[in-house]
């Protein structure tokens, strides 16, 4: 799954489950600043993006996501067999 694939991945789980309107999502997008969640709506997001990632789910590689990027940053990061771009 590249980084985009995954963007848009991430995208449709915050519309979704936390009714944010799409285009208030970038990927500079602060996650609690821009797109008000919190903390209890970040685990959420973890347990909801765990099928991709299955035993490579780290939640402590979570500790310094702040925006959208970074949260496709880490799970691109802790995919198996991921992607180059």
């Amino acid at each position: 799954m590249t980084k985009n694939e995954l963007f848009q991945h991430i995208v449709r789980i915050l519309q979704d489950s936390f009714e944010i309107e799409a285009g208030r999502i970038a990927p500079e997008a602060r996650l609690y600043e821009d797109l008000d969640i919190d903390s209890i709506d970040a685990v959420d997001l973890i347990v909801q993006l765990k099928p991709l990632l299955g035993s490579s789910l780290k939640p402590e590689a979570f500790k310094t996501v702040r925006t959208v990027q970074d949260v496709v940053d880490v799970v691109h990061g802790l995919l198996p067999n991921q992607a180059t771009t």
